[in-house]
């Protein structure tokens, strides 16, 4: 998995405390940022998290390359709707180069990893055979139709691969640019820093909140999961391990 925060609001602290500026005093758009220094902005943003006024914080958004996941993945973060999402397309891209993800309790014992191995051989396998008839197929029918060979060898091939591309398992990899406002990130961190989260979405929801404490800290003090700020909400179905969980968010902050 490689997680790569490629751009962001600049200085958004700054811009969320003149958001907030509007709101708690008579200011015109003129003056929102005048006397904004580190000090103010910071005492708006302490403010903000003190009375749980979140809708500012979404004027700050952060974009993220994202690569080396799975489909499985790309299935469970895309349910969170408040987000852009451009994910590299299974029909227009040909997997010639099969990558695909193992989990890590399949990889660590070698006769579950080679069921999983041998699984994704027959998918690729597959796949490749039905892209191959199909394009077969197609082509026939476009050069009949008077196609000229190079229009319909390229149009045969897409159509072959929107089919094929069936059989590829949930493990197949996938990559995508990923845009969330401040205020869905705190959600997304919410729900997927949980250790009750799936272990994939898991690791990159820590990795894009490491990447968002890093770029804007006080924004991003009191993000993470549920935990970090209050009670396990997750009753009988708690990990039991909330300070663990703590410590090591803590840890990731000034990582």
């Amino acid at each position: 998995m490689q997680v790569t925060l490629i751009g962001y609001t600049p200085t958004p602290e700054r811009m969320i405390a003149a958001a907030a500026k509007l709101c708690y005093s008579d200011s015109s758009a003129a003056d929102l940022l005048e006397g904004l220094d580190q000090e103010k902005t910071n005492h708006f943003m302490e403010m903000l998290t003190n009375i749980g006024h979140e809708s500012p914080i979404e004027h700050a958004s952060f974009t993220f390359a994202i690569e080396g996941v799975s489909r499985s993945l790309l299935a469970q973060i895309t349910r969170h709707r408040i987000a852009s999402f451009s994910v590299q397309s299974q029909r227009y891209v040909k997997k010639s180069n099969f990558v695909y993800i193992t989990p890590p309790a399949i990889a660590e014992d070698a006769g579950t990893q080679a069921v999983f191995e041998e699984a994704m051989t027959h998918a690729f396998a597959a796949y490749n055979q039905l892209a191959d008839q199909l394009e077969q197929r197609y082509m026939q029918a476009h050069l009949q139709a008077g196609m000229n060979e190079k229009a319909a060898r390229s149009k045969a091939e897409k159509r072959a691969i929107e089919d094929a591309r069936f059989v590829l398992p949930n493990a197949c990899e996938t990559k995508m640019v990923v845009t969330m406002n401040a205020r869905s990130l705190y959600h997304f961190f919410r729900l997927r820093c949980c250790r009750r989260a799936q272990w994939e979405i898991r690791a990159l929801a820590m990795e894009m909140l490491r990447l968002c404490c890093e770029a804007a800290p006080v924004l991003f003090a009191n993000a993470g999961p549920a935990c970090c700020s209050g009670a396990c909400p997750e009753g009988k179905m708690s990990c039991g391990a909330a300070e663990e969980v703590r410590r090591q968010v803590e840890e990731l902050r000034h990582a």
